[in-house]
Parts: structure tokens; C-alpha cells; sequence
């Protein structure tokens, strides 16, 4: 090849190196991260969400970014925190509890996948689980069969049980089919049961002063915002009258709860990647399947039953999915 050819040919080439090299780069997918919670509380689900992700092969830095707002507990912040996403821009805003319900009013254009507790739709932010019919779609916690099954665990560790109380938000939808399926497991069993209606931390605090005149034998929380908000209210309460405490979520076990069984929630959080795959790819949140978790724990706090005098069996205690010692 003469000189002069060389010369244009390999300032071409060089020319076309910067496009090249710009085609090859991975398209960036910017995902919203939107809560009502204090960072602190949540941040543990954010993680299990980056781990699935990361199993889909996004990787913040490389082709992943996550802008991340929190609105403290202050619900009313949520719409501009939205609209703050939107204005990035992001793809897409994944989001749990009850900033779902406030983002199925401002985020009308960017789609929203979520991990919700109560029921969607009876919430009012899905048509049906098969088909959201919505810009958002997701997982719901609730599992109102699970209520029973925890009647029946405390049954096991405390034979004699007979009397118990429910603590649960009646504006939690979804919340009348777990006290249904609880009542009916009650029966079952010869449990009568106190139903507490707390849809406030002041009706909660009434319920105490009802509690402490007529001790129940034991309390079962049904987990909504205002149980979580207040778990540790409920169980320190629970142990000036000695008395255990049941629920759904691990986290109540943590604070103190004799024993939980329900959704793992940091799988639920971890599957939530394939819905904001899915959506990334093109797939319309309305035509995605709405799930219901799959991968349940019952977990034991050893050291509550020590402090309340009860003894549980080695064998429940094997069957545990985690002991707190």
C-alpha cells in the first residue's frame, strides 16, 4: 500500500474509534428507589434488591444506577420525591408499602414495581392479580392462610392456650380475610378470640388499657405500618403482662416476639429484580403477573421463651428456619 493511502486509511480508522467504542458501551438502566421509611429501616431490602439485580446482570457503575429518596416517615413528601425521580430521569421507580398507593396517583408515565404487604386489589392499585391493568405491578406480602398457621404453632409450644388476643389495622386491606381465616383456625382449636382493631397508635394505646384489665394468654400482631411502626411498643407492653407475642415478620422476632412464621421479606425484595428486568426489557407492568411469595420462615427467640418461662420443644425448635439464643 502506497503512503499516502496508508495515511488516509488510518485516519479513518482513527476517526471511527471514539463511535466504536461508544456503540459497545452497555446502555445505562436508571432505577428509582422510593420509600416512605427512614433509609436505616429499608436499607437492608435495597441490598436484597442490588444482590437480584446484580443475578440479572445489572451492576451499578457498569449499566445500573440507583437514585435512591426517602421521605423519613413523612408520607406527604412522597409526591415530590416522585416527581424528583421523574425529572432525572429514570426508567423506572421500585417502591414499597404505602408510598405504592401514593405513587399510583403522580407516577402516571414512568412504570412502578413494588413489594406491598396488604392485598393490591383491595387496595385499589390493581384489577387483579393476574392482570395489574396499571403502570405498576409487583409482590404482595399478604398470605391470609399464614394466620392460622401461626394459631397453630402457638398451640404447639403453649397447649393450654386458650385465650388470645389479635392486634391488627382494620385499614390494611386484605385484613378482614387474615382475621377470617385466624377466626376459623380459632375455632378449630377452642381459642376464643379478642379482636383489637388499631388502625392508630391511639387505638393501640386503648387496646393496652383493655388488655392489662382482662389479660389475654397470648397476643397475635398481624403486621401492617401501624404494628411494624409500633413493634416494640407492642412487645415490651406484652412482657409487663408476661405474655408472648406471635406474628408474620422476622423483624417482630427480632424485637422480641416469641416466634414468627410468614414471607422471608428479603426474597421477596431480592425477586422484585425480575420485575424491574422484565420492565426494562419492554414488557408492560400491566400484563406482568402480580406474585405472592414463595420462600416462608418460622423463626424462634429462644431468649424471649427463657425470660416468659416457656419451654420449646427441641422438636418445633429443629423444624426452626433461625433460633435467637
Amino acid at each position: 500500500m502506497r503512503r499516502r493511502e496508508f495515511l488516509t486509511f488510518l485516519g479513518c480508522a482513527t476517526a471511527a474509534w471514539p463511535r466504536v467504542a461508544h456503540a459497545q458501551q452497555p446502555k445505562v438502566a436508571r432505577l428509582g428507589w422510593l420509600t416512605t421509611a427512614p433509609a436505616a429501616d429499608v436499607n437492608p431490602f435495597l441490598e436484597a434488591l442490588r444482590a437480584g439485580l446484580s443475578a440479572q446482570g445489572y451492576i451499578e457503575g457498569r449499566n445500573l444506577t440507583i437514585a435512591a429518596r426517602y421521605a423519613d416517615g413523612d408520607i406527604d413528601r412522597v409526591p415530590s420525591l416522585a416527581e424528583e425521580l421523574t425529572r432525572l430521569p429514570v426508567d423506572l421507580i421500585a417502591t414499597q408499602g404505602t408510598a405504592t398507593r401514593l405513587l399510583q396517583k403522580v407516577s402516571t408515565t414512568v412504570p412502578v414495581v413494588y413489594v406491598f404487604s396488604a392485598d393490591p386489589v383491595l387496595g385499589g392499585i390493581a384489577d387483579s392479580l393476574a392482570r395489574p391493568a396499571r403502570n405498576m405491578t409487583g409482590i404482595t406480602l399478604m398470605s391470609a392462610e399464614m394466620n392460622g398457621k401461626r394459631l397453630e404453632l402457638l398451640r404447639e409450644i403453649l397447649p393450654q392456650i386458650r385465650r388470645v388476643a389479635i392486634l391488627a389495622s382494620p385499614t390494611h386491606a386484605g385484613e378482614e380475610l387474615e382475621r377470617s381465616n385466624s377466626m376459623e383456625m380459632a375455632q378449630r382449636l377452642g381459642i376464643t378470640i379478642q379482636y383489637f382493631p388499631t388502625p392508630n397508635a391511639a387505638e393501640l394505646r386503648g387496646a393496652y388499657t383493655s388488655m392489662a384489665a382482662d389479660s389475654p394468654q397470648a397476643i397475635v400482631v398481624f403486621p401492617d405500618p401501624v404494628t411494624v411502626a409500633n413493634r416494640q411498643h407492642i412487645i415490651d407492653f406484652a412482657n409487663t403482662l408476661r405474655i408472648p407475642v406471635v406474628s408474620g415478620w422476622a423483624d417482630f422476632a427480632d424485637s422480641g416476639a416469641l416466634c414468627t412464621y410468614g414471607p422471608r421479606l428479603t426474597e421477596s425484595y431480592r425477586r422484585l429484580a425480575y420485575y424491574v428486568d422484565r420492565v426494562l426489557k419492554g414488557e408492560k407492568p400491566a400484563e406482568l403477573p402480580i406474585e405472592r411469595p414463595t420462600i416462608f420462615e418460622f423463626v424462634i427467640n429462644l431468649k424471649t421463651a427463657k425470660a416468659l418461662g416457656i419451654e420449646v420443644q427441641p422438636t418445633l425448635i429443629a423444624r426452626a428456619d433461625r433460633v435467637i439464643e
